[in-house]
């Protein structure tokens, strides 16, 4: 180290902001797994943040400076990188106010560093924006398995347990019919609760898996694995893990952004972390739907709105359809307007719109013009009018009705027959005993005729704001090579 970085350096910790002393003292406690870690430190022609030499780690604290710094930090990052270090980058208020989360983000990076089997690998292609020889399959394609997370969060049901429990016994007996449903359980006693609740509804023991990984909730979707298969080597399998913060909305979902690195451990499947200019990418399962042939659903409120439960600040269309092409072989993205009304995850595609084919789409219709949806449903279907496929080609739409509104304790849930979940052996689809219920269930019906669509009884499960694709996750099935 020159004379010149060691003064600026000293200089520069005697002018640490609130976030970086705040994180320093905390790191300096050692309650980052005993790692040595240091402030204010050269890199290069750099001086960061913090930097853990041993473990080839590096954070970065970001007070939301304008887009040319944006530009500048992004230049920083790639040059660490290619001093072999990884860069974390937080804001300065997440390290003030959610300071643990922070540390268990250091904790994860550094477990990395330890593991072969979950070292973040890069995709080949995704640092020219291209795609990396990976996809994300359609879901009618065929699955090996379909996941779930048993529930256990009352305040996800308040007095409503008993019930769920049996609306979840029903869906794995649907699901076990055509594919292994996986279920991630907290410990020994809540998988004999789960199992004692499917052999009374007549699950075959032998198509049920149990992994035992502590979760926050049960919504499988959005934080569980995603994943992507290699379309030149079909005997290939890889989870791409984005981060998840419930949907920034909830404070308790450190167990849930930990599930896909442990099930990757578990599985001995590689899994890649998806960065974007040196930040982690903030994204649920619900909020995207695929043709499996590089088209992809999502809307602007999830992902782009910037004053409501914003998953990643800054970030714009095309740097979104740059990670989709990189991660998921997206070609063509095609963004809807806003979510259906009563929906917290705020405008979930899964809720609203939905592939059933390469070039078909079911989007929901409300009829009853004093309804809170109607204007909401018009606008997208306007939009759907002029939507082009990856090949050029004018996408299909069908219509689906929507429920009469359900509302608990005098809030609006987000009941919708598009929320459904296309498995090996059926189509599950939420019904709400409501006279649209046979109408829905009749449009699918035609839609899917390999497979038998089956209604859930789903009045309970909606009031934790989801129901039956919110709460699965399907995992491809592999083209074994001998």
């Amino acid at each position: 180290m020159s004379k010149s970085s060691r003064v600026n350096a000293k200089r520069l910790r005697r002018d640490q902001t609130d976030a970086e002393q705040k994180i320093w003292l905390r790191l300096r406690a050692r309650q980052l797994s005993g790692e040595n870690f240091r402030r204010q430190h050269p890199v290069g022609r750099y001086i960061v943040d913090f930097c853990c030499v041993e473990k080839k780690v590096i954070v970065e604290l970001d007070g939301g400076q304008h887009a040319e710094q944006e530009q500048d930090d992004q230049q920083r990052t790639e040059y660490l990188k290619t001093q072999g270090y990884r860069v974390l980058r937080f804001w300065n208020h997440d390290a003030l106010e959610k300071t643990d989360d922070v540390l268990e983000e250091l904790v994860r990076a550094i477990d990395r560093s330890d593991s072969s089997h979950s070292h973040p690998s890069p995709l080949p292609g995704r640092e020219k924006g291209q795609s990396n020889g990976f996809r994300m399959p359609a879901e009618w394609e065929l699955h090996e398995a379909s996941w779930v997370g048993w529930p256990h969060n009352t305040t996800d049901w308040p007095g409503k347990m008993s019930a769920i429990h049996l609306v979840y016994g029903e869906i794995v007996r649907k699901l076990s019919v055509g594919e292994i449903v996986r279920i991630l359980v907290n410990d020994k006693k809540h998988e004999e609760r789960a199992m004692r609740m499917l052999d009374r509804v007549g699950v075959d023991r032998s198509h049920v898996e149990f992994f035992r990984i502590p979760t926050n909730r049960g919504w499988t979707r959005d934080f569980g694995p995603i994943f992507v298969k290699n379309f030149n080597l079909q005997s290939e399998l890889r989870i791409a893990r984005f981060r998840f913060n419930a949907w920034a909305n909830y404070p308790d979902w450190q167990k849930d952004n930990r599930v896909p690195e442990r099930l990757a451990a578990k599985l001995k499947m590689p899994v890649s972390i998806v960065e974007h200019g040196g930040r982690l990418v903030v994204l649920e399962g619900g909020s995207i739907d695929v043709n499996g042939c590089g088209t992809l659903l999502t809307t602007e409120e999830c992902l782009l709105d910037e004053q409501v439960q914003v998953r990643n600040p800054g970030f714009q269309k095309h740097d979104y359809e740059q990670i989709f092409r990189q991660i998921l072989g997206i070609t063509n993205v095609v963004w809807l307007g806003k979510g259906i009304a009563g929906d917290d995850t705020h405008g979930h595609v899964d809720d609203l719109c939905r592939f059933v084919n390469r070039n078909t789409v079911v989007v929901c219709q409300e009829s009853n013009t004093q309804d809170e949806n109607y204007e909401t449903l018009k606008e997208n279907r306007e939009r759907l009018a002029s939507v082009k496929l990856e090949d050029g080609s004018s996408v299909q739409v069908v219509h689906l009705p929507m429920p009469a509104s359900l509302r608990f304790e005098g809030r609006r849930l987000p009941a919708s027959y598009a929320n459904f979940y296309i498995a090996n052996a059926a189509v599950l689809v939420p019904t709400f005993n409501d006279p649209h219920d046979r109408v829905a269930l009749g449009i699918l019906g035609e839609l899917f005729p390999d497979r038998p669509v089956v209604g859930i009884h789903a009045v309970d499960l909606v009031w934790g704001f989801g129901t039956i694709h919110c709460l699965t996750q399907q995992q491809p099935a592999l083209t074994r090579h001998s």
